[in-house]
């Protein structure tokens, strides 16, 4: 593809913040059967990520949820970038969270082979740059589960 034109983005994200979201994303698909992030707030110091399930998860599952971020991002997992058209994307993504107007190409980020989604964000080279993934705190609210989390030094 020649002469790639994405929409411009609006928003600087903090690479690694951003980047772990997409392993916690996964890590949460892969858990718990549920779909991506319904909300996220994805800031430097502190995020928040909620979930739509059908029950809070136990301290054994949050535990679970820590531990397998962390050992898929000491897997020192390449982040690459793959341009495919609108088209190509249906039915390999979700193509609701696509902004009305998007360009026909769109940008799918790869987190080694852990994930792929659609993304115009800002990432890290690979995810040894991220840090440790620390859960902090979490609730959960008519069908919606909300974890804080912060990533520190190993």
């Amino acid at each position: 593809m020649e002469n790639i034109e994405l929409n411009n983005h609006n928003k600087q994200e903090y690479p690694p913040m951003h980047t772990c979201e997409h392993v916690v994303n996964r890590t949460m698909v892969n858990l718990f059967g549920c779909g991506r992030a319904v909300s996220a707030h994805i800031e430097r110091k502190k995020s928040k990520l909620d979930f739509a399930l059908p029950e809070c998860p136990s301290d054994e599952q949050i535990q679970e949820i820590e531990k397998t971020v962390n050992e898929v991002l000491r897997q020192n997992l390449p982040i690459s970038m793959e341009f495919i058209t609108q088209e190509e994307a249906m039915g390999r993504f979700d193509m609701k969270r696509l902004p009305e107007g998007a360009s026909e190409t769109v940008r799918v980020v790869h987190v080694g082979d852990y994930d792929e989604c659609l993304c115009i964000g800002a990432h890290v080279e690979n995810t040894s740059e991220i840090g440790v993934f620390k859960i902090i705190s979490h609730d959960y609210k008519e069908g919606i589960f909300r974890m804080r989390f912060k990533l520190v030094s190993e």
